[in-house]
């Protein structure tokens, strides 16, 4: 089925490639690593979707596509691990991110709350900013390197429990 899925996308894009809206990425968004189904490729972008999406900014989407066409990854997947950070998912991660950060600065937990005000952004924001960027780097480090590997080690499992069956399947037609 997902493979299936990709190739009709892969097929979409191609067809669609010199739209206003595609064009100023040329021919390098039809490239077949985009949308190849290789391990290489899929576990890459995986880590690096979830690496990206630990940026405390708006701009995940664009990242990960630019990353995807940097190194050639497979882009749907990096989309879609991107998304990883989702408003369900935002303040449990980014709290965590900021508690690796205090713990990695030796600083004390703060607690504040959120005023959308200038004296806020002046004063609350101040103490909580270097722990909370330094955690998400180094979460997104850990996670996008751990995910990748993750990945990886399930892919070469699944592999290798496909091979083995049909070994058995093999051995077992040819004894009976």
């Amino acid at each position: 089925m997902p493979r299936r899925l990709v190739k009709k996308l892969g097929r979409l894009i191609h067809e669609r490639r010199h739209k206003w809206y595609l064009r100023i990425l040329g021919d390098r968004l039809t490239d077949a690593h985009l949308w190849s189904l290789n391990r290489r490729s899929i576990t890459t972008a995986f880590g690096v979707g979830v690496a990206i999406s630990f940026i405390p900014l708006p701009v995940h989407l664009e990242l990960v596509v630019l990353a995807a066409l940097w190194w050639r990854l497979n882009l749907p997947v990096a989309i879609v691990a991107a998304y990883i950070v989702n408003p369900f998912t935002m303040v449990p991660i980014y709290f965590a991110a900021y508690r690796v950060g205090v713990a990695l600065l030796r600083h004390h937990p703060r607690h504040f709350e959120f005023h959308l005000t200038w004296n806020w952004l002046e004063h609350g924001l101040g103490p909580a900013w270097k722990p909370f960027l330094l955690g998400c780097l180094v979460c997104s480090l850990v996670c996008g390197l751990g995910a990748r590997w993750a990945l990886e080690l399930v892919w070469r499992a699944a592999t290798l429990r496909r091979y083995h069956s049909r070994k058995e399947r093999r051995s077992y037609k040819l004894a009976g």
